[in-house]
């Protein structure tokens, strides 16, 4: 099982179906409207744009578990992206990240190292988890590594599915 066979609900309901992602790389982040890391949702959008058609789906999943910056209901949150920030990646339902109540997606990517070694709880909001189009987790992301980040972007190059 990988993380494309997860089962998570999309923002707006239904199923999000993760496996149409499968042979992608997929960027997962927590995200939340209220944080201020919450730019990085520009800097995901233009992610989102320019490796679209190289094979890279970013993922947001919004997240209400750090001081309460995601409060809003699906419509809120929906209306939030799109009329902040452009945003047209797909959203999930929001969900727990870390705890006993943590989402089976959360579970199957917390075990992956960032650069310094962290593994174990996402320690706030836009963390980022890169997985690899065969549905492996190849690498984590602080919170405070912003999308246009180098290392991102390295990491994204050799992550992304081979050109046909």
């Amino acid at each position: 099982m990988t993380v494309f066979d997860t089962p998570i609900d999309a923002l707006n309901g239904g199923p999000a179906n993760l496996a149409q992602y499968r042979g992608k790389a997929l960027l997962v982040v927590n995200v939340a409207s209220r944080c201020g890391l919450t730019p990085q949702y520009a800097g995901l959008q233009a992610l989102a744009d320019s490796y679209a058609e190289r094979g890279l789906v970013v993922l947001g999943v919004p997240c209400n578990q750090f001081a309460g910056q995601e409060p809003g209901t699906p419509a809120e949150i929906s209306d939030f992206c799109q009329v902040n920030y452009g945003v047209t990646f797909p959203l999930t339902e929001k969900i727990h990240v870390n705890g006993p109540d943590r989402h089976p997606l959360y579970a199957a990517l917390v075990d992956t190292p960032d650069a310094d070694g962290h593994t174990g709880d996402v320690r706030w909001n836009f963390e980022k988890f890169l997985v690899a189009p065969d549905g492996t987790v190849a690498t984590r992301f602080a919170p405070t590594i912003a999308p246009d980040a180098e290392e991102l972007h390295k990491a994204l190059e050799k992550t992304l599915p081979a050109k046909p």
